[in-house]
């Protein structure tokens, strides 16, 4: 009680300070507030249960008023779908409130996820094609490569191996490099800049603070293939638009595409394995049950929504939010994670995960509208083929610790677990008795 008391107390000092100062840097901020924590906030899988009883009764609920501005949270799924699409209702610039330059490229937000028309609509463009299916089942060979080399490594370190470390970061990372054109010896530095980027336990300073490393690295990146264009993403926009694009604007649609396809990925690949593993007939209807795995993997990106909240939204006027009164300039942010547990969407019983769900693709995992995951099927395809693969490699997987020692991040816009120990094969007194 008194370390709750003494965080607040700091934590309220800090804010009024900043709001003396002129007014909201998120920037700046040394830690976020509780008052604005509750839809990052976890119990073990599951969201807290006030998230739950907030979309029960309010599912546009304000959530906290800092510096004159409301901070609201949609947590109900109709609610959050309307939200998501609605470009006149909102933008998606936050650089008035980080206090950036956007003329300074070490500065500047880039990418898509803080970009409205027509600057959204013309870069999107450019990815588009990169991600139809079509295109997409060019890299089926390389995603299956990619996945039975890292089974590999993990069988030789075994019995034990641990899925994060070993198996769920280094897939999604490894595809993504390649899919960028990152070369080798530029890989260890930008393995390193991902769980950062979504770790809010650090405030403003270390969240924008890692978003600025990442930026600095692809630019570098984009000034180098300027000159030599690789065969990979980078490469292909530059020989294509050339100087029609800004090393600011390719680095943050570089950045767009690392940040979606990498620790998202990852700790989806090493929740869902947890929560697989839970019930060993999940993973014997992947191996044997034709189409099994496409329902399994929708299931587990309803349940586990890994991008617990979408990027935020401001609102353009004053205008009504399902009854609610949203203010010009108020902060609204979509809880994908509340809106995929929604009752009457999903079933009463939205809470739990259940491999044979009909309706699981109508989540949001992947959020909706103009701003929907341009790699949701690049995604897809890797889920399905990592534990279609995992499923056959090592039929007896199991927990090698209790799920209670498992730690889990605390306060993450990415939710994950930072070590899944397993045991990849079944001791041979157990193989000896089911004998």
């Amino acid at each position: 009680m008194v370390a709750t008391y003494l965080k607040r107390w700091v934590g309220n000092r800090i804010l009024n300070r900043a709001s003396r100062k002129g007014g909201l840097d998120l920037s700046k901020m040394r830690m976020f507030p509780d008052s604005v924590s509750m839809p990052l906030r976890r119990h073990g899988l599951d969201p807290v249960p006030d998230l739950a009883a907030v979309r029960e009764t309010e599912p546009v609920h304000k959530l906290a008023h800092l510096f004159g501005l409301n901070v609201w949270v949609v947590s109900g799924h109709a609610e959050a779908k309307y939200v998501l699409s609605n470009e006149e209702d909102y933008s998606h610039d936050i650089r008035p409130l980080v206090g950036s330059d956007p003329n300074k490229p070490s500065e500047g937000i880039g990418g898509l996820g803080f970009t409205d028309p027509p600057d959204h609509t013309r870069l999107r463009k450019l990815l588009t094609p990169e991600f139809t299916k079509r295109r997409l089942a060019r890299l089926e060979p390389a995603i299956e490569k990619i996945v039975n080399d890292q089974l590999d490594l993990m069988d030789a370190k075994g019995p034990v191996a641990d899925i994060v470390a070993d198996f769920a970061f280094n897939v999604p990372f490894l595809l993504i490099a390649d899919l960028l054109g990152v070369e080798e010896q530029d890989r260890d530095r930008f393995r390193a800049l991902g769980p950062a980027r979504f770790d809010m336990s650090g405030g403003g300073i270390g969240l924008f603070g890692s978003a600025s490393e990442s930026r600095e690295f692809l630019f570098e990146i984009v000034r180098k293939q300027r000159a030599n264009p690789g065969d990979g993403l980078i490469g292909s926009i530059i020989r294509d638009k050339g100087d029609d694009i800004d090393d600011v604007e390719l680095g943050g649609l570089a950045d767009g595409v690392f940040l979606g396809g990498y620790e998202t990925s990852a700790s989806m690949l090493a929740l869902g394995t947890l929560v697989l593993l839970r019930d060993p007939e999940n993973f014997e209807r992947i191996r044997n049950e034709p189409g099994a795995v496409d329902v399994i993997v929708d299931e587990l990106l309803r349940y586990l929504t890994v991008v617990q909240v979408a990027f935020p939204r401001f609102a353009r006027h004053d205008h009504e939010l399902f009854g609610q009164p949203v203010k010009k300039g108020d902060l609204v942010a979509v809880s994908l994670s509340g809106a995929d547990r929604d009752k009457g969407v999903f079933g009463s019983d939205a809470e739990d995960f259940y491999p044979k769900r009909t309706v699981s693709s109508a989540h949001l995992a992947f959020g909706h509208g103009m701003h929907r995951c341009v790699g949701a099927e690049l995604a897809r395809m890797e889920l399905r083929a990592a534990f279609t693969a995992l499923a056959h490699r090592f039929p007896d997987l199991a927990l090698a610790v209790p799920e209670d020692q498992l730690r889990f991040r605390d306060f993450s816009i990415v939710y994950g677990v930072d070590s899944l120990p397993v045991r990849l094969h079944a001791a041979a007194g157990t193989e000896q008795a089911a004998g």
